[in-house]
């Protein structure tokens, strides 16, 4: 499968929430696909469908050597948290820490429409939660105390990607499935 841009902070697609996949058909396998492929490359724990331009409620994630898919995702987070160090594909060179549920219990769905559980901790635990947030249109930068949202801006202003356009990509169908388009 090929692998697609990833969209950079700034790009209205990652501040937009995505919409619950309706068709589990060839078009969505194709997506988890370019998905897989694309985090693979970058290489990242995790990548979510808005990330690659698609609003559809889809990611992947890549935690110690777990590959794997959800969509629809519902999640129940522990109360317990964790404090630890985050990044993301769409804001490049920056890792900071973010304070996370230390477990998470994740339902939804494979790409085949069969119905899964994902149980996590720490690592898999931040990179579901994180992915989620994509789907929802918040970046981890937003979910940082006041201070540590100020450095982490300056850092983005001075990185050398920030300011750059979209990069122009072809219009898939799966990129206006289930949105009305």
């Amino acid at each position: 499968m090929p692998i697609q841009p990833i969209r950079l902070l700034g790009d209205p697609v990652l501040r937009t929430k995505a919409a619950p996949v309706v068709d589990f058909d060839k078009e969505l396998r194709t997506l988890v696909a370019d998905l897989t492929d694309t985090m693979l490359d970058a290489p990242g724990a995790g990548l979510a469908a808005p990330q690659i331009g698609v609003g559809l409620r889809v990611f992947t994630w890549n935690v110690g050597g777990e590959v794997g898919h959800l969509v629809n995702p519902d999640l129940s987070l522990s109360e317990e948290t964790q404090d630890g160090p985050e990044g993301c594909l769409s804001i490049p060179d920056l890792t900071i820490e973010c304070l996370r549920a230390l477990s998470v219990v994740a339902r939804g769905f494979d790409m085949h429409g069969e119905p899964v559980t994902i149980e996590g901790s720490e690592r898999l635990a931040r990179a579901i939660q994180h992915e989620t947030d994509h789907l929802d249109g918040i970046l981890f930068i937003d979910r940082l105390d006041r201070e540590a949202r100020k450095q982490a801006m300056r850092a983005i202003r001075q990185a050398e990607w920030f300011g750059e356009p979209a990069p122009t990509v072809r219009v898939s169908p799966h990129a206006t499935r289930g949105l009305g388009l």
